[in-house]
């Protein structure tokens, strides 16, 4: 995802399927433009055209382009009135989150049969470590091919998949691989295959760290893995330096964790026009505090950091935080402390998009919180909870915040589902 523009697609053969996989156990699998491609299997009619999903309004973004789309310069996180005018015969469809959460389901199935020891990273990607694999599947590469033949026979989507010694080469033989292709990394040969690349194939350079890399005369990686620290450290950071250091020398470590937890959860929304309205602000956060307060009780976490993220007419953005005393997974109480937030912050300019967020996860039922009987977080945590198995019965679109449908501040008990 994301840099393949970089990393245009190559047939080396030092580093196709065939190539010494002994020492390169790490896959990283990334479906081929996941949300774009599962609407194509959902209305096969669409096969072979430009499609292109995310916001349709005139404030949206791209989230996802098939291939077909990509071919007018359509990209993902660009704002759909910019794809329009590139592309203005594609099918422009809104994001159905459920289907593609089936999918991603369905696809990690499948990397399960193969390792346990599987990071998911989004619903369109994930580490493996198919070390202890080989007996039962093969090495490494028969194992990744094996893998694409499965989801494209099971699921009808394909993926790229990249195969090397750490997850960092891994991703980014995904990444070159694409589309729909496999490339593998030796051990022996990493930076063969790192050190002719852009920098901004890194993670963690963006553009202005790229732009500030290429002012000191550093366009590859190579250049990277050779210039002095020293100077990486005065022009990014000690930090950055020695992490970005690491990288162009070939040597990242991390483990896959199948583990992996998310460290937030959060929405937002951008406005059709911006809005200058306190009481239109009040309304969108509490609609987005109700969507993360489900998010969370859904999969099992609390938090104790509400953080609130606005973005001005001009696109400046402002992000405000506050840590609470107990953790939480209630949207009432996500709701006041952004709204807190918001008050506090007051930018007195015309807003084009709010989001909230909870950050510092952890488990539910391995979280102390405040259950005192007659308690108020109780209460709206109970009604609540009520209100997710409604949701799940009859649908998401006929519960909701009372204040929504036209009656501010409801208590816990009132039947919020009414107009």
């Amino acid at each position: 995802m994301g840099r393949s523009q970089s990393l245009s697609r190559g047939g080396d053969p030092r580093f196709g399927p065939d190539a010494d996989d002994s020492a390169s156990p790490i896959l990283h699998v990334d479906m081929d433009a996941f949300y774009a491609s599962v609407e194509v299997r959902h209305r096969p009619e669409l096969r072979g055209l430009p499609v292109v999903v995310g916001g349709v309004g005139p404030r949206g973004v791209v989230s996802s382009a098939s291939y077909e789309a990509r071919r007018f310069g359509v990209r993902s996180a660009m704002p759909t009135a910019r794809a329009r005018a590139l592309c203005p015969g594609a099918v422009y469809l809104p994001p159905d989150f459920a289907r593609y959460r089936a999918a991603s389901d369905a696809v990690m199935r499948i990397f399960r049969d193969v390792t346990p020891l599987v990071e998911p990273l989004s619903l369109d990607e994930a580490f493996l470590d198919v070390a202890g694999a080989r007996r039962l599947f093969g090495p490494p590469a028969a194992i990744a091919r094996q893998i694409r033949e499965r989801v494209t026979a099971e699921q009808g989507l394909t993926c790229s998949v990249g195969v090397g010694p750490s997850k960092f080469v891994a991703k980014l033989g995904s990444t070159r691989a694409k589309p729909d292709g496999l490339l593998v990394v030796p051990a022996d040969r990493v930076l063969e295959f790192l050190h002719p690349l852009p920098v901004d194939a890194l993670w963690g350079v963006g553009e202005r760290s790229a732009e500030t890399l290429r002012r000191l005369g550093l366009r590859t990686i190579g250049d990277l893995a050779e210039a002095p620290v020293g100077m990486l450290r005065k022009a990014l950071g000690a930090a950055s330096a020695a992490h970005l250091h690491e990288l162009a020398r070939g040597r990242d470590a991390r483990p896959v964790s199948p583990e992996h937890v998310e460290k937030s959860i959060g929405a937002e929304v951008t406005f059709d026009v911006d809005v200058v309205d306190p009481q239109q602000i009040r309304r969108a956060l509490l609609a987005l505090s109700e969507k993360v307060g489900s998010r969370l009780r859904g999969a099992g976490q609390v938090g104790r950091t509400v953080s609130l993220k606005v973005r001005l007419s001009d696109f400046r953005t402002v992000n405000r935080s506050r840590t609470l005393g107990v953790a939480t997974d209630v949207a009432r109480e996500i709701f006041d402390t952004s709204w807190g937030l918001w008050t506090a912050l007051d930018p007195g300019e015309p807003v084009r998009l709010v989001g909230v967020r909870v950050e510092g996860l952890a488990g539910a039922v391995d979280t102390p919180r405040q259950l005192a009987l007659g308690a108020p977080e109780r209460g709206w945590r109970e009604a609540e909870t009520a209100a997710d198995a409604a949701a799940a019965r009859f649908g998401r679109s006929v519960i909701g915040p009372a204040s929504l449908l036209g009656r501010r501040d409801a208590r816990p008990g009132e039947n919020s589902s009414r107009p």
